[in-house]
């Protein structure tokens, strides 16, 4: 058998296994160091980084959303105690409003029953002295009638 003609491909074949080969292997190997060193590498710290900064940034957004949530609650609650706080003024001034307005309706009756008392006691006295007067008078021309049936009788 003629083993010379697996050794030796005749030129410009498909497969040419001469020094061809393992130069082009260096070379991918070379090219791929190099491309590795000078691409991968910093794309992939880049890729690093920018996955770093963006953790960092949704953890940071998470931190502050849940401040954000906090103090919104701790408003919330604040508002509610400061809506309970001023409807307990408005219905204690209500309250005082409703006792000043019957402590004034109080007195305005008192005023009105002491005037009513005061007229009915002037109508009174002025009613005993018309009464004074008109027995007065009465008892005068009660006399003179007398007088003049005497004088007449007489």
């Amino acid at each position: 058998m003629n083993w010379t003609f697996l050794l030796a491909a005749e030129a410009g074949g498909l497969f040419d296994f001469d020094a061809t080969l393992p130069l082009m292997a260096i070379q991918f190997v070379v090219f791929a160091a190099i491309l590795n060193a000078v691409f991968y590498k910093p794309l992939g710290k880049a890729l690093d980084e920018r996955n770093d900064y963006v953790l960092s940034a949704s953890t940071t957004a998470k931190e502050r959303l849940a401040q954000a949530e906090k103090l919104a609650d701790q408003y919330e609650q604040d508002l509610a105690a400061t809506r309970r706080q001023a409807q307990q003024i408005v219905v204690a001034a209500q309250e005082e409003a409703q006792k000043l307005s019957a402590q004034q309706v109080a007195e305005a009756q008192q005023v009105a029953q002491a005037q009513r008392e005061q007229t009915q006691q002037e109508l009174d006295a002025q009613k005993q002295a018309a009464l004074s007067a008109l027995e007065q008078q009465v008892s005068s021309l009660s006399q003179a009638l007398l007088d003049k049936l005497l004088s007449v009788a007489a």
